[in-house]
């Protein structure tokens, strides 16, 4: 088994805010969990070079066809994703506007869209799916993967784009790291974000969709709530009235609510349901430093 997160090379963190690495095997004969994914803050890019997903499906109802190579939009909402038992996954983890960035296209026509990436990445994805199914040394793969998205941002760089990095940009980084002190989680200024990202409200709003594919507001509750479930898995035994006080809610109904319109259920049921995931099987969960032991 292999779950962690870590940092591309210097050269790309501009472009990349994390590379993860799944490599779960299971039994045979065990009927593999789903996992309920909440909705975080990122725009990915997943690698399955062993064998995709068996299934995936939004809480809308709506399901997603599995692919090799899959571009994953800005979700916001629970996805529910159900794995086979030899399960690889090396994705990328977009820092905020950067898929824009590289690709041009509108984030608002990604958001909560799963999409073979071979239809909207150069060809070259393909091949690169390949090398990493032909290796079982996860620096190689790295390497493998680094290189396209170098590939990528030359290409990039080479055309009439919008692909420099702008103030808006590091206006979302600064708030998917949650920094309290320049932006109150409780109580964020669109006045301020704009401001700070040299737009006017309605320039800013309408960039912001164009770019993280969702609205300010949005992307603040999903970073917020993505906070919440990460502290709630690093302190499981921390009471949810703290927990919604430290990730920067007014009150334990404030987060009760983003628990209800983000995944239908309580926080509670989520956990319990968080508590089955396919991870635990295997002694891990998530938390502020991508995966932990469980307890």
């Amino acid at each position: 088994m292999v779950m962690k997160y870590f940092l591309p090379s210097p050269a790309l963190r501009e472009f990349v805010r994390l590379l993860q690495i799944m490599h779960l095997t299971f039994d045979q004969n065990m009927i593999v969990p789903p996992k309920a994914y909440w909705p975080r803050p990122e725009q990915c890019l997943a690698f399955n070079p062993r064998q995709p997903e068996i299934e995936t499906k939004m809480a809308n109802g709506k399901y997603f066809a599995k692919s090799p190579v899959m571009l994953i939009g800005q979700p916001s909402m629970l996805t529910t994703r159900v794995v086979p038992h030899d399960f690889l996954l090396f994705q990328v983890v977009f820092q905020p506007g950067a898929l824009f960035r590289l690709l041009g296209i509108p984030s608002q026509e990604l958001t909560d869209v799963h999409v073979n990436a071979e239809s909207v990445f150069p060809k070259e994805i393909g091949l690169v799916n390949e090398r990493l199914r032909n290796t079982t040394d996860y620096g190689e793969m790295t390497k493998i993967v680094e290189n396209f998205i170098h590939y990528l941002i030359n290409r990039r760089k080479c055309s009439l784009s919008k692909s420099n990095l702008l103030p808006i940009d590091k206006v979302a980084y600064q708030m998917i790291n949650a920094n309290p002190a320049r932006y109150p989680q409780q109580n964020i200024s669109l006045d301020k974000m704009a401001s700070d990202a040299c737009l006017s409200q309605k320039q800013f709003y309408r960039n912001f969709i164009e770019r993280m594919g969702i609205s300010p507001k949005t992307y603040t509750r999903i970073v917020r709530f993505d906070n919440a479930m990460k502290l709630q898995n690093a302190q499981p035994h921390k009471d949810w009235l703290s927990i919604a006080l430290h990730s920067g809610y007014y009150d334990y109904q404030h987060l009760v609510k983003d628990f209800k319109d983000f995944t239908k259920t309580t926080p509670a049921d989520f956990v319990t349901k968080d508590n089955n995931a396919p991870e635990r099987v295997l002694g891990v969960k998530e938390d502020f430093g991508g995966l932990a032991l469980s307890a």
